[in-house]
């Protein structure tokens, strides 16, 4: 009966993220078709990467679901210190690719730009579900259980802090956080953050544009593509922004639904971990829950002027290869 449990439940995962990319795919073509057609000739030119993406994404959650994940325990170790390099790597010049004053990205090719932070997160999961699992009441001693799994964290965000990318760290302090407490114990941004209506044309102006989106969208929306804010208004618009875009043309019915998706991932998700038979399925199934649930969340108190702005984008739903990838990926382990 558990295994008729656990499939239900995966399967549950999987239409949750699905549903979530179709949306996504829709309103990425609706908040960007303005500026691609500006900027590239082409309304359509940010559909077509995310549909590819999608597709990309879809394949690598394929054979992520076809290997088992007590399999993965063994690459744990390599993926972690490949993730460090990485996240290292990529501050330097001539190998870093700099957009909005941040240096998070390797271009590969021309054509994928490649987020090393989006693999260190995955990574840190791998590394805190084996270690962790191998700890086993050990966790609760400070020395062995909780000062190596720091030492990891620490060193993870200092190099990603120096990108900049504090929503990344953020995200991988509260998968540390989480994986530890379920195992041992079952800047101007800011003050944009505190009164962005003090510097309404500088730091307080990504906050005051997204609560004039979604405001404007009232109960209903405007109507799918009815969007004005995408007009070059509402930076982000179809990257970390596009929740507020969704609340605009979808109303407060849209936004709702895309919550509920969300919520009902987090459900199955943690009910998959649940009733796992071992301690490490069961924390690795917890840290990928919490990695897409709680970006999910942090994305959208951004929008809402919850917290600061932090450059997180809406798991399935913003543009972006290496974040639309990477959660297929966990979608495949899930």
């Amino acid at each position: 009966m558990d295994v008729i449990h656990r499939r239900a439940a995966a399967w549950g995962v999987f239409v949750t993220a699905l549903s979530l990319t179709c949306i996504g795919i829709v309103m990425v073509y609706s908040a960007s078709s303005v500026a691609a057609q500006a900027q590239y000739h082409d309304g359509a030119f940010f559909l077509k990467r995310q549909v590819a993406f999608a597709i990309i994404g879809l394949g690598v959650m394929s054979v992520a679901w076809k290997v088992h994940y007590a399999r993965l325990r063994r690459w744990a170790l390599p993926l972690l210190c490949l993730a460090v390099l990485a996240v290292i790597v990529v501050l330097f010049p001539h190998v870093g690719r700099i957009a909005g004053g941040a240096r998070r990205w390797v271009s590969i090719g021309g054509a994928f730009n490649f987020q090393p932070a989006e693999m260190a997160k995955l990574a840190l999961i791998l590394y805190l579900s084996n270690f962790l699992a191998n700890r086993g009441a050990r966790v609760r001693e400070f020395g062995p259980g909780l000062v190596p799994p720091l030492i990891v964290f620490l060193v993870l965000a200092i190099a990603i802090l120096r990108q900049p990318d504090l929503g990344s760290v953020l995200i991988l302090a509260m998968i540390t956080g989480v994986m530890i407490l379920r195992e041992g114990y079952r800047n101007s941004r800011l003050l944009a953050f505190l009164d962005p209506w003090k510097d309404p044309q500088g730091t307080g102006f990504h906050i005051i544009q997204s609560w004039l989106a979604l405001g404007s969208g009232g109960v209903a929306g405007l109507g799918l593509g009815q969007s004005t804010q995408k007009f070059f208004y509402l930076p982000a618009r179809h990257t970390d922004f596009i929740f507020a875009i969704i609340g605009e043309e979808l109303g407060l019915v849209g936004a709702y639904a895309v919550l509920l998706l969300f919520v009902f991932l987090a459900v199955w998700g943690y009910r998959v971990a649940s009733r796992l038979p071992d301690r490490y399925g069961a924390l690795l199934t917890t840290g990928l829950t919490t990695l897409l649930v709680g970006q999910a969340a942090l994305n959208v108190g951004v929008v809402t002027g919850a917290v600061p702005v932090t450059g997180v984008p809406l798991p399935f739903v913003s543009f972006g290869g290496s974040s639309l990838v990477s959660s297929f990926l966990a979608i495949g382990v899930l």
